[in-house]
């Protein structure tokens, strides 16, 4: 739903990348181009939108909604916030935008669940409208979506849980002023994540290398919120969770490849690739081989 919204607001001209084909279930994300001119909507957004420039550019934006009029000189890493149920009714582009990430998040990334503290209605709700700003945490992730909406790993979905979780308690803790603190606290009183849970994560995660492995189901094995859980993992292995999902599907896809003829199609749709030649692009980053000249050495 929340990407037709983006197409019926910015259309279809100047969209390079989107995630409507990946099965991401807790952020969408399109990478666009804009044109210089004015981009007129009346209707409140139905998830946080978060608008960030990852090239950079000199094109003059002014916005206008909820009362408030912001112009602002567009360099990379400009940051443009629009709270979900808030209207916005125009955005005038001085020139060429090459390269503006739109992130939308949905508002269950709020949630104990996900973030491990319980926020009031009325806190979430002074998510406001505001002046472009400068952040380079959210740059950061900002940076890694767009980074995976071009180029698809082994494990996208759970990256982009991880990313959306890590978008929700930076604007919780840096734009609402609420401390995450408590929220990396088991009720035992312990911040890592002990061993049998772990053991318990990684079967899971081994048991499920051609399904569906989202942040939700990880964290929920280990207890823990979502929030916590992706800083926990990494703590203890080394990696976080995307990175050795990934690293252990492209293990899996080498074992696949070497024991039969299955067709690389299928591998790369049982990985949770979008399609073969993400797949094939994946693999040879790794391997320096494409799948087929990997499984030819096992012919010969």
């Amino acid at each position: 739903m929340t990407l037709h919204y983006a197409a019926e607001k910015y259309g279809a001209a100047g969209l390079l990348a989107s995630s409507v084909d990946r099965g991401w279930l807790t952020l969408s994300a399109e990478l666009r181009t804009h044109r210089n001119g004015v981009i007129a909507w009346k209707n409140a957004r139905p998830d946080t939108e978060i608008c960030i420039d990852v090239t950079g550019s000199r094109s003059i934006i002014t916005r206008q909604g909820a009362g408030i009029v912001d112009r602002t000189l567009a360099e990379r890493g400009t940051i443009w916030l629009s709270p979900a149920g808030v209207q916005e009714d125009l955005i005038n582009i001085s020139d060429l935008l090459p390269g503006i990430l739109h992130i939308y998040l949905r508002p269950d990334r709020f949630s104990p669940a996900a973030i491990g503290i319980d926020l009031d209605q009325s806190v979430r709700a002074s998510l406001r409208y505001r002046h472009s700003f400068k952040d380079p945490l959210l740059a950061e992730i900002a940076y890694a979506i767009s980074s995976e909406l071009q180029y698809e790993t082994a494990a996208g979905g759970l990256l982009a849980d991880t990313l959306a979780t890590s978008l929700a308690a930076r604007l919780v803790q840096a734009h609402l002023g609420v401390s995450l603190s408590q929220a990396a606290v088991r009720p035992d009183g312990r911040h890592a994540v002990d061993r049998r849970r772990l053991a318990r994560v990684l079967d899971y995660i081994e048991a499920h290398l051609e399904g569906d492995l989202t942040l939700d189901r990880l964290a929920s094995i280990a207890c823990l919120s979502q929030f916590h859980f992706a800083r926990a993992f990494k703590a203890a292995i080394g990696q976080s969770p995307h990175r050795y999902v990934s690293g252990r599907r492209l293990e899996h896809a080498r074992a696949l490849l070497a024991a039969g003829d299955r067709p690389l199609v299928d591998i790369a749709l049982a990985l949770k690739f979008s399609c073969q030649a993400n797949f094939t692009r994946a693999f040879r980053q790794a391997t320096g081989q494409t799948p087929g000249q990997y499984r030819r050495n096992f012919s010969v």
